[in-house]
Formats: C-alpha cells, sequence, structure tokens
C-alpha cells in the first residue's frame, strides 16, 4: 500500500504540473454536448434524451482518456525511469496500480465536471443513479488504463501501440452505443455490439441515470467493468513484475 501510494502521489504530482492534457481531454465530450447533444431532443429515445447521450460521453471521456495512457510509460522506459526503479524496493506492482489510480481520481474528476456542464443543457437524474454511474466510470477506466500501460511497457514502441489503440478504440466507439443507443440499430448491427464490452457498461450506466438500478443491465455493466478491470490488473502485475525485474 505504502509503495502503491508513493507512485499514486508522484504521478498525481505530475498531472498537476501539466494541466493542460487535462483540459484537452474535456475538450472533445464538452464540443459533443454542445453541438451534437441537442440535435437528440427531436429523436424519439423513449426517454429524456440527456439521460440517453450523456452516459454515453461519459463512457466516450474514459474511453480516450484512459486508453491512450501507455505512451507515458514508454516514454518513461526511454528516459531510463523504469530503469532506474529496478534498483529500489519499489514493489513492481506498485508501479502500475500507483498510475492506473491517478488515472481513475482524474477521470472521476473530468466526469464531474462534465456532469454540472450537462445540468444547464438539461441534465436531470438522480443522485444516486450519477453516482453508480461514475463506479462504473472508475471501473472502466482503471481496466483500460491498467491494459493501456501494460501493452506500452510490453512494447515498448509508439509506432507499434498507436496502431493498435486506434484500431480498437474507433470500432469500440461505433458498436458500443456511446452516441445513440443500439437499440436503433439493425438487428444484425446490435448482434455484433453484444460482442463488445463497452455496450453493457453504456447500458447500465444509462439504467442508473434512469433511477432504474435492479435492472439486467446494471447488473451485466458492473460484472463486464469489474471483470474487465480485475483480469487486466492481473496481466498487468504479471508483466510489471517480468519487465521491471
Amino acid at each position: 500500500m505504502r509503495d502503491t501510494y508513493l507512485v499514486f502521489r508522484r504521478q498525481l504530482a505530475m498531472s498537476v504540473r501539466s494541466p493542460l492534457w487535462l483540459v484537452v481531454g474535456l475538450v472533445q465530450p464538452v464540443v459533443y454536448l454542445v453541438f451534437f447533444g441537442p440535435l437528440l431532443q427531436g429523436l424519439d429515445l423513449g426517454t429524456d434524451s440527456w439521460r440517453v447521450y450523456i452516459p454515453g460521453l461519459l463512457v466516450q471521456l474514459a474511453l480516450f482518456g484512459a486508453a491512450f495512457v501507455g505512451f507515458s510509460v514508454i516514454a518513461e522506459v526511454r528516459s531510463g525511469v523504469v530503469e532506474r526503479m529496478r534498483v529500489t524496493p519499489v514493489s513492481r506492482v506498485a508501479l502500475l496500480l500507483g498510475r492506473v489510480l491517478r488515472d481513475v481520481l482524474l477521470l472521476v474528476g473530468q466526469s464531474c465536471v462534465l456532469l454540472l456542464v450537462a445540468v444547464p443543457f438539461g441534465l436531470r437524474a438522480p443522485i444516486a443513479g450519477v453516482a453508480l454511474g461514475v463506479l462504473l466510470i472508475a471501473l472502466l477506466t482503471a481496466s483500460l488504463a491498467g491494459l493501456s500501460y501494460t501493452i506500452g511497457l510490453a512494447t515498448r514502441s509508439e509506432e507499434s501501440l498507436a496502431p493498435l489503440l486506434n484500431s480498437v478504440t474507433v470500432p469500440l466507439l461505433l458498436l458500443s452505443g456511446i452516441l445513440l443507443p443500439m437499440s436503433l440499430a439493425p438487428p444484425w448491427l446490435d448482434v455484433v455490439s453484444r460482442l463488445t464490452p463497452l455496450r453493457y457498461v453504456v447500458d447500465g450506466i444509462r439504467d442508473a441515470f434512469l433511477g432504474q438500478y435492479a435492472t439486467g443491465d446494471v447488473l451485466a455493466g458492473f460484472l463486464v467493468a469489474a471483470g474487465m478491470a480485475g483480469a487486466t490488473m492481473a496481466w498487468g502485475a504479471h508483466v510489471f513484475r517480468r519487465e521491471a525485474a
């Protein structure tokens, strides 16, 4: 725990010293909120359009905010930071957990800012539902950040990581129903979207924002997000022990 806290504090201090990327990370979802959100008000989505759209924006924020953090560990490998860590008694697993906890904290903060910005546009959702949605975003962020760090450390190459992430994130964005519910899609596309894990997280958060907590979508979203976080942390811990040994 102490090692994880030390790494977390160092990573957080680095982020505080360079807050520009936090602002840049919020720009895209806010732009979607301002210029795309009003278009949905004329559509028949079966309920308040903002309770459908904002959960998708939160998942989009987590996807693009956490999936690309692996580039930072490649930079640390090249600058010798990881090499110097080898001669310290710091736990190798803490090198991963500290970074992931920093990312979760920052993404939760960005999510809260996005929710506050959405209120003047018309978002009205129960506090408990919003809290449950933010919890799912935290689990999703942990899984995506852990996966990105692990792949970054394993490949140690921006040329390999960049096309890999782009080839995965774009289909996830289109198939998970982030922009519009996949219930509007033709049957074959709805079936394909169910093969993507983010679909279940998006649907779970939408139910939570509607105040529907004891539903299959909420349970599936939680199980998928928690399962992804557990699996990526286990794989990441193995890779960090091996690569930083």
